[in-house]
């Protein structure tokens, strides 16, 4: 239990260093607000033109007689759109992370530098195409993990009591995993640390994790708060990281920028190797 209040101690840290950081917090809200735009343009298109979608889809019930025909149609659209929620949820941390790649790579760079007693951030050394390629494909591979799990837990949904009050739960906790693995991925990534072991590392402390992601997944449910959270989720799972990985982080609320930090609050055990301990190769 130490560690759900762990997790949830540095999504609330995040949110404190950026709002220390009015510029950083700024700049990590434009990828954010494009995501939403683009979304909310693909959902409005989907209410308005999902029927003669479903329509198009489904020729073979145009013979069938009222009340059929309205309620076959009318249940695949309803379940056409819960879907796509579904995926929009899932997929929205992994598209503001690919189109804000530079945004949020130079944030997690600053509370790097800002909670390290040396004042140092790992640098991943490669070029941002390389970064970029990276980033998508290990994207890709979680969000084909996540929809496994999202038509699971959907059609396990459709049981009587479990499927409105346990699944939901569950839902949320696996939601919460996988959205800071997307987050958690920013430094993790930077120093290195390929998906397989990125998974491990996240496995290994489960309550840690959910402790950050799952309270982050319910928030985000709630329109438009995403974007204005996003930054700081940034900033919180890079602290999430250096925790996973032993590195020593002192608090930096006391830190200007580029300046050293107070050597006496620090937490976390070093890691071998100093404080940022060396980068796996890839």
């Amino acid at each position: 239990m130490r560690d759900l209040g762990a997790g949830f101690g540095h999504l609330l840290k995040g949110q404190r260093w950026v709002a220390r950081h009015g510029k950083s917090y700024g700049f990590g809200l434009l990828p954010g607000l494009i995501t939403l735009v683009l979304y909310a343009a693909a959902l409005v298109g989907l209410a308005l033109w999902g029927t003669d979608f479903v329509a198009w889809a489904t020729p073979f019930a145009d013979d069938w007689s009222s009340p059929w025909l309205g309620l076959f149609r009318g249940f695949l659209t309803a379940v056409l759109f819960a879907l796509a929620l579904l995926l929009a949820v899932l997929t929205f941390t992994a598209v503001t992370l690919l189109v804000g790649q530079p945004f949020y790579e130079s944030l997690s760079e600053r509370v790097d530098r800002d909670v390290s007693p040396d004042g140092t951030a790992p640098e991943s050394n490669l070029p941002l195409w390389r970064e970029l390629w990276i980033s998508g494909r290990d994207s890709l591979r979680i969000l084909l993990r996540a929809l496994v799990w999202g038509v699971l837990l959907f059609a396990l949904g459709f049981i009587p009591v479990v499927g409105q009050t346990v699944v939901p739960v569950i839902g949320f906790f696996v939601t919460g995993f996988f959205l800071t693995e997307e987050l958690a991925s920013v430094a993790l990534q930077r120093r290195g640390v390929e998906l397989r072991d990125r998974l491990a590392l996240l496995r290994s402390r489960k309550m840690l994790v959910w402790g950050f992601g799952t309270p982050l997944s319910v928030s985000f449910l709630v329109p438009f708060v995403a974007v204005f959270l996003m930054p700081g989720a940034v900033a919180g799972a890079t602290l999430l990281a250096r925790e996973l990985l032993g590195e020593e982080t002192h608090d930096g609320a006391d830190r200007s920028d580029g300046g050293a930090a107070d050597p006496a609050v620090s937490s976390g055990p070093a890691r071998p190797g100093g404080p940022a301990g060396p980068a796996p190769t890839r």
